[in-house]
């Protein structure tokens, strides 16, 4: 079962369709996501992991042949109304591009007679959904991910955004590092909006439990936000509005 096939109609994706953002970059981001967050309710969440594991061995050969770098699936934990994440990544927005008719697969007659009788369908389960692309701009991109995600999803002012990355730059990313090394945190990073909704910047942490996690994350807001820190106040002032999620990834390429 094709993982983009299902998702496209449940979802009306059409990654190729968004060639004209495609530019050609020069130093800047560490890799392009293009992510789709499902509302779901219509079936078992369970059959929708099931759908999607289903199909982890070709999307794994899709990182192995290099056509993408990373893929996922994550499953909702504590936040807003988004139950389900599906994203893949590319070091570049040309090569995201260029992978969307390869994420999505081919298939036959043969398939899609197959595809009816897999139970409950997934546009059934999860029939709504945000799209969004992100550039990844900070962080520890490409390495290793734990089990447990919080992701921060801010809506900020847009004429100071590039100030917002210049903070996250010069005052969290030492903290986060550190946390990183210490073995606090799995990974973190900071992504920006190129196409999608109202979010402009996403946050994003993982550990190996949530336990760790929330620990990690109350220490990375006691230091970054304390009092006396002007950095930490000027950004909330830049990208204070924001959506908390906790997120079980379930499946991860490595």
């Amino acid at each position: 079962m094709k993982i983009i096939k299902i998702i496209a109609a449940a979802a009306g994706l059409t990654v190729l369709s968004l060639a004209s953002v495609a530019q050609e970059e020069e130093e800047g981001p560490l890799a392009f996501t293009y992510a789709t967050y499902f509302y779901c309710g219509g079936g078992p969440l369970s059959r929708a992991d099931e759908i999607i594991a289903d199909d982890a061995e070709r999307m794994n050969g899709l990182v192995e042949d290099g056509t993408i770098s990373r893929w996922g699936w994550l499953a909702h934990h504590t936040g807003g109304q988004w139950q389900r994440i599906f994203y893949f990544q590319a070091d570049t927005m040309e090569a995201l591009l260029d992978a969307g008719g390869a994420v999505q697969g081919g298939g036959d007659d043969e398939e899609e007679a197959e595809d009816k009788d897999d139970g409950v369908p997934f546009n059934q389960i999860c029939p709504r959904h945000d799209d969004y692309i992100w550039s990844v701009e900070n962080g520890t991109a490409g390495k290793e991910r734990g089990a447990a995600g919080f992701s921060v999803y801010h809506v900020c002012d847009l004429n100071r955004e590039e100030r917002a990355d210049e903070i996250v730059d010069a005052h969290f990313a030492p903290i986060l590092n550190k946390m990183v090394e210490d073995g606090k945190l799995t990974s973190w990073g900071w992504s920006s909006h190129v196409v999608g909704g109202k979010y402009r910047k996403l946050q994003t942490m993982t550990a190996a439990d949530m336990s760790s996690l929330l620990k990690a994350r109350g220490e990375v807001i006691e230091v970054a936000y304390a009092e006396d820190s002007e950095a930490g106040e000027e950004f909330t002032d830049i990208c204070g509005p924001h959506s908390d999620y906790m997120w079980d990834i379930q499946l991860e390429s490595e």
